[in-house]
């Protein structure tokens, strides 16, 4: 396996394929005034399509294949993932109806459901413990420059020649990717039960006992959750922008677009870094640079709530909100390997998608929108403010989470070396 030998390499593809699969997820956003009105859609239908279709798919089939990524090839599973989601992609192009589209866009979720969980695996993998942060950092670029790369193909290529066919191209270059990624050779056939997931069942059963049997874990997967509610509030940012701060429509989803791009780049890249070098000198590691970084940026996107929205404040919070969920997952995911055993690394990454996607990202958003509409409909003053910042509060109480994760992890590991100690008589 010599493309093993080259781990900056792997890193710069893996980014190049996270990218491509964040595009394809997001340029349903970029077309949907189009898409909406082509195939003569509900906003109810819609919403569907970006919501409910992708949360099922995507959240289930994180962990169906991260048992495969444990087991198998990880760099086959994720060519096959590549190869579906593209071979989709081309199929949304086509579709000409509501049904189609979510039969296409569902197994576009099954396929991007397998980059993840395969790559944290590998790159754990690859990198050492003291550079591990930052290689994750660097991997999870790909989520804000995707969003942004998604509109801004939109916006050219895409008013050029139509949705269908930007489409077409993205699931075509796909598919280019993913034949020649096939052909790299992982043989996992010989190793052994300690560095070899086992069957669907038996694996997913054997991460529910640690998840529940390893607290430091339990706490780490919590916090991640609940920060990803930041997300849940990003959905309404801008009804709340112009409705309750009286900001003008036309120019801030440019702006809000801009800046999440930058700072989402921004906090994944440095979150991954800064971790590496912050994380050795506490003594909880990555798990309480995450909770540092929570503290900090917490009184920052609390104030972004309440002062003007022409002030410089107002701008640091709402770049500090950005900057956030992408600064955790570089040291997040190395929290997470490093917690957990060599043949389960991949199946508790996708465990980890499955509950934040469920809960944060899906429930979160619902329960957000309820709340909303049951304020407005008491004739509460400014609704959504009252509920954004619940909101907020729930994900900087992430830090909490991140904290015991610390805590437990250092007992762990003194009660590790206790163990190994000579007994004298």
């Amino acid at each position: 396996m010599y493309w093993k030998k080259s781990p900056p390499a792997i890193l710069a593809s893996l980014l190049v394929i996270h990218l491509l699969a964040h595009i394809d997820r997001n340029m349903l956003l970029g077309f949907s005034p189009q898409i909406i009105k082509d195939l003569v859609l509900s906003n109810a239908q819609y919403g569907f399509l970006v919501g409910a279709v992708w949360v099922l798919s995507f959240g289930v089939m994180a962990m169906f294949m991260g048992t495969l990524a444990d087991r198998f090839s990880r760099t086959r599973v994720i060519a096959a993932g590549v190869l579906i989601w593209s071979a989709c992609t081309l199929a949304s192009g086509h579709a000409q109806n509501f049904e189609q589209m979510v039969v296409a866009r569902f197994f576009v979720a099954s396929g991007e459901a397998a980059l993840v969980p395969a790559a944290v695996a590998l790159l754990a993998e690859l990198f050492s413990e003291q550079r591990r942060g930052a290689a994750m950092g660097l991997f999870f670029m790909g989520i804000p420059l995707g969003i942004g790369c998604s509109f801004l193909l939109a916006g050219s290529f895409g008013a050029t020649h139509g949705w269908r066919t930007t489409f077409y191209v993205l699931g075509i270059v796909g598919v280019a990717i993913a034949l020649p990624l096939a052909l790299l050779k992982e043989d996992r056939s010989r190793l052994s039960p300690q560095e070899r997931g086992a069957a669907f069942l038996p694996q997913v059963l054997a991460v529910l006992r640690i998840v529940r049997g390893t607290p430091a874990l339990g706490f780490m997967i919590t916090g991640f959750v609940l920060v990803h509610l930041v997300f849940a509030s990003f959905a309404f940012t801008q009804l709340w922008l112009v409705n309750e701060r009286g900001m003008n429509a036309a120019g801030i989803a440019t702006r809000i677009g801009t800046l999440q791009l930058v700072f989402g780049t921004l906090g994944a890249a440095v979150g991954g870094v800064m971790s590496d070098r912050v994380a050795r000198k506490l003594r909880g590691g990555h798990a309480s640079f995450m909770a540092l970084i929570v503290v900090i940026c917490a009184p920052l996107m609390l104030a972004y709530r309440f002062t003007p929205t022409g002030s410089p404040l107002f701008y640091i919070g709402m770049c500090a909100g950005f900057f956030l969920p992408l600064a955790v997952y570089g040291p997040g995911m190395t929290a997470l390997a490093n917690m957990t055993p060599q043949n389960m690394r991949s199946t508790v990454t996708g465990f980890t998608m499955l509950a934040i996607n469920v809960f944060a990202l899906a429930i979160g958003a619902v329960v957000v929108g309820m709340a909303a509409d049951y304020f407005i409909k008491a004739g509460v003053t400014a609704p959504l403010t009252g509920v954004l910042i619940a909101t907020d509060a729930l994900a900087i109480s992430s830090a909490l989470f991140f904290a015991l994760a610390a805590r437990a992890s250092r007992r762990q590991r003194m009660l590790a070396l206790e163990n190994v100690q000579p007994v004298r008589s």
